[in-house]
């Protein structure tokens, strides 16, 4: 089978699904105020590759991923219930009702995850229409003991109760000091300063709020996950994903709420993805510092070439991307399915069964993306490859790195045959340009125009003709 790094375990386990032939995932979706930016993408990319490369083995995968359109404050405060939601923020900002931009964004989002062949997931389902899920998983952990009311409408739920709690990050109750969480005073209607709302009681006239037995309001962010990974996924579930930012305080008391209700371990294995950084720092909306799909249409780039970029590193290694990785990335996607469609027009062969072992092998382990893209490099370098073999295996490995890679069959008229040393210095040369080696890029160009290779700079990347 294959083996992931378990947050949890803090090592690297075989992943044995707990129902045979079926693997079972949740993933925290978004919370749909903004448009989501690369850094949030890369997440959802990776329970993508969990999921195509367990259906490699022959797995049929179920898959929940939440919308969280209500219930996520700014700032997650926890102290204040009259702490503005997200969405309702932007509907101010925008003019908008709140239900107009949650589904704006929505719509936005699954747009982007289909740019990026992320597959769409089994179950979506929204947080203000699970309302009924949430109220009913509050009350059974009220009944057994694990939460309680306050005469505001709020209801608690009662971290030491969870015996476990801080086995995902290592934050134990016993270390935690008042207020971690944020700035200012603890509730006084907590019984203890780590008791966090599933529930917040709001006043008369506020948008986004229900009623139930305790009182107007809405639920807590964290509630939501566990009400709906538990109906639609049931008491086991194989893995959750989501990105690292997310494993304290959201992913501990989700597992807390949800060990609670079932009365044992639900999740099998968490595991986690780095942040991404532009340019060296903390990609943020609240900086500034982000990049949409949409910045890299409007640069002539294909949005897939950041799907590459994120392949050249594996999901839980913090990525910085820069422009220059960008364009590198577009560079390599073009030139590979110009390479499939040249070599679908040859006799069909066999995978390698040597390169065909490295790439799955190397996904199998851990998701290691960057081996397996190093190993498809030296594939289409190498001249005792039939282009038959290059075509079935670079096809094969795609249905896992979903690039498009036969985009272009068909499309592109066969190439003029480059002189021997060419390829190798056309990739250096845009490896040069990358890292801003302007120096080794101006020689390259003139040790190809002396092999009569012709080399041109676009905003589509570099191109290159035969002069002679």
């Amino acid at each position: 089978m294959f083996r992931l790094y378990d947050t949890r375990t803090r090592s690297v386990e075989e992943i044995i699904p707990a129902r045979r032939g079926e693997l079972r995932m949740y993933t925290c979706g978004p919370t749909v105020y903004r448009f989501q930016h690369v850094g949030n993408l890369r997440s959802y990319l990776l329970s993508d590759l969990i999921r195509r490369n367990a259906e490699r083995h022959g797995l049929s995968v179920i898959v929940c991923q939440n919308i969280t359109d209500v219930g996520h404050l700014a700032d997650d405060d926890e102290i204040d219930p009259e702490g503005e939601d997200k969405i309702l923020a932007e509907a101010r900002a925008e003019g908008k009702s709140a239900l107009e931009i949650a589904r704006f964004y929505e719509d936005a989002f699954r747009a982007d995850c289909r740019l990026l062949n992320i597959a769409p997931p089994d179950f979506a389902p929204r947080a203000s229409e699970s309302i009924g899920l949430m109220t009913d998983l509050i009350a059974t952990l009220i009944d057994s003991g694990h939460a309680y009311a306050a005469d505001t409408g709020s209801v608690y739920f009662d971290a030491r109760s969870f015996a476990d709690y801080g086995a995902i990050s290592g934050n134990r109750l016993d270390s935690l000091r008042p207020g971690y969480r944020f700035e200012g005073d603890v509730d006084e209607h907590k019984r203890f300063h780590a008791d966090w709302a599933l529930w917040k009681g709001a006043p008369t006239g506020r948008e986004l709020t229900w009623e139930t037995p305790w009182g107007t309001g809405f639920p807590g962010w964290h509630t939501e996950c566990s009400a709906m990974s538990l109906q639609y996924l049931g008491n086991v579930i194989d893995i959750h994903t989501g990105g690292i930012d997310l494993r304290f305080p959201h992913h501990e008391d989700e597992r807390a709420q949800s060990n609670s209700v079932a009365g044992r371990d639900v999740v099998r294995h968490w595991v986690h993805g780095e942040h991404v950084l532009l340019e060296g720092r903390k990609m943020a909306k609240s900086t500034g510092n982000v990049v949409l799909l949409a910045d890299l249409a409007d640069r002539g780039l294909d949005p897939l070439a950041a799907r590459v970029a994120f392949l050249e590193h594996r999901y839980r290694q913090q990525l910085n991307l820069t422009w220059q990785t960008l364009e590198a990335a577009d560079g390599t996607l073009r030139r590979w399915r110009e390479r499939v469609a040249t070599w679908a027009n040859e006799p069909s062969k066999p995978m390698r069964a040597d390169y065909a072992a490295r790439i799955f092998g190397a996904l199998d382990d851990d998701l290691d993306t960057p081996a397996a893209m190093r190993a498809l490099r030296e594939l289409a370098k190498d001249d005792q490859v039939p282009a038959g073999s290059k075509f079935e295996t670079f096809v094969a490995v795609d249905q896992v790195l979903a690039l498009d890679l036969p985009r272009d069959i068909g499309r592109v008229p066969a190439p003029q045959a480059l002189p021997d040393g060419a390829e190798d210095l056309l990739e250096a040369r845009v490896a040069a340009r990358a890292e801003k080696d302007f120096a080794a890029s101006d020689r390259l160009r003139t040790q190809l125009a002396d092999l009569g290779v012709a080399v041109a700079d676009t905003p589509e990347g570099q191109t290159w003709s035969l002069t002679r």
